[in-house]
């Protein structure tokens, strides 16, 4: 029988391996939701596709968020694609203790009374698929039931080193 140690990485470890991924850009989006009759949300970069059939999306967050607790008590969840013009709202809703649906955000209820916000590229409205712990983060994976485009998609918002920003096609 063999036996596997878990270790724990050192601090100094942890930064490198932040300062490693930081080179890696990621898609900006903001999950919403409501739970209880309020608006709940934050920012994530690690949204991703999952499956076509059945049309599957996912982001995780950490175990630490302040926002999870709350939002996990949630069945549905929206996920806001962000132009790249909207680094202040993604920054806001990032923000530990801001009162992220107050003015300026602008928003309305959309299907299923998910909240989705004015001005994003576009919207998955989304009924909670799976959610499982995986390390320090959970997995929060989404069935998807409704999607809203703009007519005029923009360039998307990103994250890179640190900082948001925006793509320019080669060419």
């Amino acid at each position: 029988m063999s036996v596997t140690e878990t270790v724990s990485p050192s601090s100094a470890e942890a930064d490198r391996f932040r300062a490693t991924l930081r080179n890696h850009p990621a898609g900006v989006v903001i999950i919403t939701a409501t739970v209880e009759g309020r608006p709940v949300g934050l920012t994530a970069t690690s949204f991703t596709s999952v499956s076509l059939d059945p049309p599957l999306v996912s982001f995780y967050i950490a175990e630490s968020s302040t926002t999870w607790p709350t939002l996990r008590l949630a069945g549905r969840f929206g996920v806001q694609l962000l132009g790249e013009e909207q680094a202040e709202l993604a920054a806001r809703f990032a923000s530990r203790g801001a009162d992220r649906f107050a003015p300026p955000t602008s928003w309305r209820p959309g299907p299923s009374q998910v909240p989705l916000l004015d001005g994003a590229v576009a919207h998955l409205v989304c009924e909670r698929y799976d959610t499982r712990l995986i390390g320090d983060h959970w997995l929060v994976v989404g069935r998807v039931t409704h999607t809203l485009v703009l007519e005029d998609p923009r360039p998307p918002l990103v994250y890179h080193r640190g900082a948001f920003g925006g793509v320019a096609p080669l060419g």
